[in-house]
């Protein structure tokens, strides 16, 4: 009886360290987001939700506090609402892609305002998706899981990291625009889609095949997220060789 009790305390001696060992690996792989809004419960709940996901979940209250935690643990993806006190999520996002380490964290809109000016402005400020509020937990986690794997395709090695056009170049290995010996700083979306564009100088690039591989499948954006994206890579650069072909998306062209 004593052998047989001495056993079984082994046994879940050896599952319980099995079970440490599994949970300190998934926590070592987890992402780490940032949830900031300014409502407790919905910060709870979609916290409780991620955090089963296997996520590392840290939360915000306002802009100014998302700006200021987000500098100390450097988050994979942020969750931003927009009507916040103190500093809104628009302005938040601004602010928060003019930080270098941040210049690689995903940030996504979660918000009851849905109209299309609200999306253009969040789009406008940098943003990587936008999800309306209320939104079930499954479908957050799915569109979030969506983003954290077009990320880390993304980063997959390249033939060659640096692409030289005149005046302009493209540094796919640092995230890194130089236009006319002067660094600019593009949120990732805008330059995965000038990498895209210049990957293949001349070829048309038709929306769908722009949304496909720099969106993905799993994210819905609409027609005139493209635009709003081109037209601020065209300002920031001060480039006129992104061309559009009225009826089937942009090209870039192979010549200045």
């Amino acid at each position: 009886m004593i052998y047989f009790w001495s056993e079984v305390l082994n046994t879940l001696l050896l599952q319980t360290e099995y079970l440490k060992s599994e949970t300190m690996e998934n926590e070592s792989n987890s992402y780490r987001i940032l949830l900031v809004d300014d409502e407790p419960d919905i910060l709870e709940f979609l916290g409780y939700n991620l955090n089963k996901e296997g996520f590392e979940v840290h939360t915000a209250h306002n802009g100014v506090e998302a700006i200021e935690k987000a500098k100390a643990i450097i988050p994979d993806l942020i969750v931003l609402d927009i009507m916040m006190p103190v500093m809104d999520g628009i302005e938040a996002c601004i602010e928060l892609n003019k930080i270098e380490s941040l210049k690689n964290t995903i940030k996504v809109f979660l918000t009851a305002r849905s109209e299309d000016f609200t999306q253009i402005a969040g789009f406008e400020a940098g943003a990587d998706d936008f999800v309306s509020k209320p939104v079930k937990p499954r479908v957050l986690i799915s569109r979030i899981n969506a983003l954290l794997r077009r990320v880390e395709k993304n980063k997959a090695p390249q033939s060659s990291s640096t692409s030289v056009f005149k005046n302009l170049i493209i540094d796919t290995e640092r995230y890194l625009v130089v236009r006319n010996n002067q660094e600019v700083v593009l949120p990732r979306k805008e330059f995965e889609l000038l990498r895209l564009l210049t990957s293949k100088p001349g070829k048309v690039f038709s929306r769908e095949e722009i949304l496909d591989k720099v969106w993905g499948n799993d994210v819905v954006v609409g027609d005139r997220t493209i635009d709003v994206h081109i037209r601020k890579i065209r300002d920031k650069l001060q480039l006129n060789r992104i061309k559009t072909i009225k009826g089937v998306g942009y090209k870039f062209s192979d010549k200045e």
